[in-house]
């Protein structure tokens, strides 16, 4: 197959002829269609493939068809865009982008949050209990995460709206109420399950593959202020689940595998179910701006525990999975200053200001703060390819 698109692909752009991302379209008040990026365009699909599944207002029918139709369909996709014989068939199809309305990509069943940066938990862990072990008993045993609100994970661009809920500070005798003075994001990775599971089957690492379709690049938004209050015992609630932004373009696993790596060797060693035998970790590249001004560039390559792993402990129990689920790796946060992937440790909780570029600063997000996240990876046709960009600006609440 051709690494090269008769489609005009600038140089840099997210989506070569080796990317090929899912995302959900619409043209005005037209309805919604399944689309992929190539370039500075979208292709729709339904016409183009013949396929009344892409005539949809979510990707969910298409991500459960499985991997085998995955494949085919890519495998299609690269063979109409490389031949130039099959510029009539196809051209007709092609919407710029900056005139393609982009939506929530597929409708998200459950969503789980993980827990699985090393980096990140140890910084937490000094900044909220300075004097014992940044790391819980149980951190290195297992992928830790929570169950969150999928009625609240949200397309790239859609405002933040500042939560209200309880807050106590350390001397404050009694909570009071109000909006949150403390509003944080965390820079993650999304996986999107494409084939269920039978409820009370777990899934084993090795057929990931067999059921997660894609990749989003994803902003778990944190009021840390109610977060502190409401965690214990039973974990993070109100500060966690009034938004999550995702990117509007799934990336698929095998426009990734370029992106595969060994990462380095856990101790203690997990326990059987989580022992993994092929490459497991992604190296992808992210960054955070901040009104514009780049403050941080997490890597995910870093990450402790897996997507494959975080996937085996999920379902371990025998929880089923659902065409849909969305589970998040956790804040991304690399070894280096500069790699932080959430403000509450770039600021070291509120004690160091972020200085931006027009000579402000912040310690949170302040209304009408603007945070963007991108990422990119190593494709598997030699170029860089790209997840778009995940946007949200902060609007004062009620």
């Amino acid at each position: 197959m051709s690494s090269v698109s008769w489609v005009p692909v600038p140089d840099g752009s997210d989506f070569p002829l080796g990317n090929l991302p899912y995302g959900v379209f619409s043209i005005g008040d037209g309805p919604r269609r399944v689309g992929v990026a190539i370039g500075d365009h979208v292709i729709d699909l339904a016409p183009v493939l013949g396929d009344e599944v892409f005539d949809s207002a979510a990707l969910n029918p298409f991500m459960a068809r499985g991997r085998e139709a995955w494949a085919a369909t890519r495998r299609r996709l690269t063979d109409l865009l490389s031949d130039e014989a099959e510029r009539p068939s196809v051209e007709p199809y092609l919407v710029p982008r900056d005139v393609a309305g982009m939506h929530l990509p597929f409708e998200v069943a459950d969503y789980v949050d993980f827990y699985a940066s090393e980096h990140h938990a140890r910084n937490v862990g000094r900044i909220l209990r300075p004097e014992g072990d940044p790391l819980t008993p149980n951190w290195k045993y297992l992928p830790v995460g929570y169950h969150g609100r999928a009625g609240t994970v949200v397309v790239s661009g859609t405002p933040i709206v500042r939560p209200s809920g309880q807050r106590k500070a350390p001397a404050e005798e009694a909570p009071t109420y109000g909006p949150s003075l403390r509003l944080d994001i965390e820079a993650e990775v999304g996986f999107v399950v494409g084939v269920p599971s039978q409820l009370g089957t777990r899934v084993p690492i090795s057929a990931f593959r067999d059921h997660v379709f894609g990749v989003v690049l994803l902003n778990d938004w944190s009021a840390r202020d109610l977060q502190a209050w409401e965690y214990v015992p039973l974990g993070p609630f109100l500060g966690k689940s009034f938004a999550t932004s995702i990117s509007p373009w799934v990336v698929t696993l095998d426009a990734l595998e370029g992106a595969r790596i060994a990462s380095s060797p856990q101790d203690p060693a997990p326990l059987a179910y989580l022992e993994e035998e092929e490459p497991r970790g992604l190296d992808l590249a992210i960054e955070v701006e901040w009104n514009g001004t780049v403050v941080s560039r997490p890597p995910f390559a870093e990450m402790y525990w897996s997507p494959g792993q975080q996937l085996a402990h999920m379902t371990v129990n025998g929880a089923s999975l659902r065409t849909g689920d969305l589970y998040a790796s956790g804040t991304v946060s690399g070894s280096e200053e500069g790699q932080q992937g959430s403000f509450l440790e770039l600021s070291w909780n509120g004690t160091e200001p972020v200085i931006l570029d027009d000579g402000s600063s912040r310690y949170f997000l302040e209304d009408g703060d603007v945070v963007t996240l991108r990422a990119t990876a190593p494709g598997n046709r030699g170029a860089r390819i790209g997840f778009g960009e995940v946007t949200g600006r902060i609007e004062a609440g009620s």
